[in-house]
Formats: C-alpha cells, structure tokens, sequence
C-alpha cells in the first residue's frame, strides 16, 4: 500500500518495511536473504523462519484494521511488533509519528500505560483479583488513587455489560464475561489505540457473535484505532474497516471488505472469500448499471415508452437537466396516459430510490415489490445509475 508523506503523519499507525526472521543470527541473515525467496527457501538455506517479511501498512485514525490469515501466517507475530512484546529485525513501527522500534524502554512503557492496549485470545486476569480489581489494574499501574480507579473501572464495567459483577472473582464468570472484563480492563485506560490477537477465538459461536456485536457497539461510541488479529474470514469482513490478508509473513492483498470480496487478487484469496454472501458484503455501487432509461421532465409519455422500448425496461426515470431524480413513469402509466398528453409531473411517481453505498441485501424486499429496476442516486438527489433484478440475483447467487 503506497502512503504518501502528509498521509502518513496523519495516521496513528505506519508500518514501513517490518520484517521479523528468527533464529540465532536473523541481522545479518537478512542481509543474505533474497526478497524472491519463500519462507521454505529461507528455512532451507539458512536455518532461519521468517515471520513478518517487509510489511507496509498505515491505519487510519478511528478505523479498524483487520490482519487475517491462517495459523503460522505471522499475523500475531506482527501485532506484537506493533507493541514491541517482540523486537522487530528491521523496519519502522510509526506510533503518532515516533518511531517505537528505536523507543527507549523508559518512554516504551509510558506509550503502553497511556496511549496503546493490548487484548489477548486469553483473557490474563489475575485469579486473586475481583473484576472491578481487574479492571483497574493499569490505572493502579499508572498511580492513580485507589476511590478514583474504582469508579473509573465502575463505569467501564458498566459500559461492556457487567452491571453487579464487580465484587466477583474471574473464576465466577463464563469465558463470554472473562473476555469482556478484558475489554473493560483495555478500555479503562483511554488508549488512544487498541490490539486485539485473536480475542474471540476460544469463546463458542453464539459467544463470539455476541463479542463482536458488542465491541461493534462500543467502536461505535469510542472510535478507537484498532488493529484486530483474526484467522476467522467472516469474522474479519464483519469487524474491519480494511483488511489485510496475510500469508507466509506477507500481505497478499489490502482493501475494504468489499473490495476483497468482489476482486480477490488470487486463489488464495478468493479461497476465502468464495463462500460469504456476497449481497451481504457487497453495495450497490458494484452492482448498479450507470447506463438506464432516463428522461427529461418535458418529454411525453409515448416518447418516454419509445425510450423503455429502447432499453428493453418496464420504466423510465425522470430526471431535470441537473439530472437530479424526480421521479419514476412505469410502462402502465405511459401507455394508460400516452394519449392524454398530461404533464409529466402529474404521472411520475416518487418512486423508493436507493444509496450507491447500501448493501445489496437491503435491496431483496424492494425488488419483490417492484417489477422494475431501482434508481441509485446520490447524497445531492443526483441519478448514477439503476439495479435491476437480475443483477440482485446474481449477487445472491456469487455469481
């Protein structure tokens, strides 16, 4: 992913040329190491496995970023190079512009008492501790006073759903309710950013929707920069705003959910992707024909059957010369009206119009209603654009 300058100091994470080998002697293997050669060759030749291999990524301010690959791809390896928990062997790990590969120590632990949480597959509560105890726990290692960090942690428990749970210990409460006292433990501290390795991965199904639907909730509120560690596909397009897919150390391809579903870059990828809704991932936008029946408020019906003639449709949209939308004139009202020359306002109707950004899905119960395509128009009334029914289906279908 290319970052140009002024885009880079404005993202809260920049990652320039990440690589992590390890072995007993990975600086100056490196120096040694082809870029065409695979992590097999790498192994063979040299003794040594590569992890993170020259990685570039930016996250953007209040975004979640999901990094999704198979065990053993270095996804986890990565997200702890963000925080340092391992030393990176080469590259640039940008925090708000500061270089935290160089960091001294002194200043490392302050960026993770006060600008960076970490949340873990598992959870990390100390057993001895009640929940309201645990919560608190990097406020009391930032000094603040006890009553302070109490209510502090009181009101995040609150926040993640946990009313009346404080005064238990982590043994009383199911996995679902260990994770989310580690959410709130993260979330009591203010982070700035937040990184999550595989936090729903132990929790059974129904747990994990309703782990996501929550932090979903909760993004939602506290706009956190995020970076979300999952090997779960449909986990990742549900939580990201971008995702990066991660194979062998490397990114394979980065894109919105979207644009991974509907342009996978290879078999790896579309390996994944084949088997998600698509209408439940894909807008409007990629479905929509930019070319339809459309005409101008002073043309009369029977010109306006000649045009739905033309494009084989069963209505026109009427648009003004800005071509902003005014309405739609099905077959039935021209030809009804064709020889009464009434006003074209008088026979439009205001038709439900839809957003290029709307996802295909909530499109289905519009079209079982209508026996003609769907005008897409923008934020200003504009026309771009219609979906008819075939389209939808082919959606529907993967097609």
């Amino acid at each position: 992913m290319s970052m140009s300058k002024e885009k880079q100091q404005d993202s809260p994470i920049v990652c320039k040329g990440l690589w992590k080998i390890f072995g007993a002697n990975p600086t100056n293997i490196l120096k040694e190491v082809d870029p065409t050669w695979s992590r097999a060759e790498v192994q063979e030749k040299t003794g040594h496995v590569i992890a993170v291999k020259n990685v570039s990524f930016q996250v953007e301010r209040g975004e979640t970023f999901v990094v999704m690959g198979l065990s053993g791809s270095g996804k986890s390896t990565l997200v702890r190079c963000i925080s340092r928990l391992i030393e990176p062997t080469r590259g640039e790990v940008l925090v708000d512009g500061i270089d935290t590969v160089t960091m001294p120590e002194k200043d490392l632990i302050e960026l993770r008492r006060h600008k960076l949480s970490m949340v873990f597959q598992h959870f990390g509560l100390l057993p001895h501790r009640r929940v309201i105890e645990n919560i608190a726990y990097g406020l009391e290692v930032r000094g603040m006073p006890r009553d302070e960090r109490l209510e502090k942690a009181g009101e995040v428990l609150e926040s993640v759903g946990l009313s009346g749970w404080g005064d238990n210990y982590p043994r009383e409460l199911s996995g679902g309710m260990q994770q989310r006292v580690g959410l709130a433990r993260a979330l009591a501290v203010d982070p700035e950013i937040m990184l999550f390795d595989e936090p729903f991965s132990a929790l059974d199904p129904l747990i994990r929707r309703e782990m996501q639907d929550e932090l979903l909730r909760l993004q939602l509120v506290v706009r956190k920069t995020m970076v979300f560690i999952t090997h779960d596909f449909l986990e990742a397009i549900k939580m990201g705003d971008h995702i990066a897919i991660m194979k062998d150390g490397e990114f394979v391809q980065i894109g919105t959910p979207e644009e991974i579903v509907a342009n996978p870059v290879d078999d790896y990828v579309r390996d994944f992707s084949e088997d998600v809704p698509r209408h439940k991932v894909l807008t409007v936008n990629t479905i929509m024909n930019n070319d339809c029946c459309c005409c101008s408020e002073n043309e009369t019906a029977s010109g306006a059957l000649a045009m739905m003639d033309r494009y084989q449709t069963q209505a026109a949209f009427i648009v003004d010369p800005n071509k902003s939308y005014q309405g739609t004139l099905t077959r039935e009202q021209a030809m009804a009206d064709s020889e009464s020359g009434s006003p074209m306002n008088q026979l439009i109707n205001k038709e439900i119009v839809v957003s290029p950004d709307a996802l295909i899905e909530t499109l289905i119960a519009t079209a079982t209603r209508l026996n003609h395509p769907i005008p897409v128009v923008d934020s200003d009334n504009k026309l771009l654009g219609a979906v008819d029914h075939r389209a939808i289906l082919l959606a529907i279908e993967g097609s």
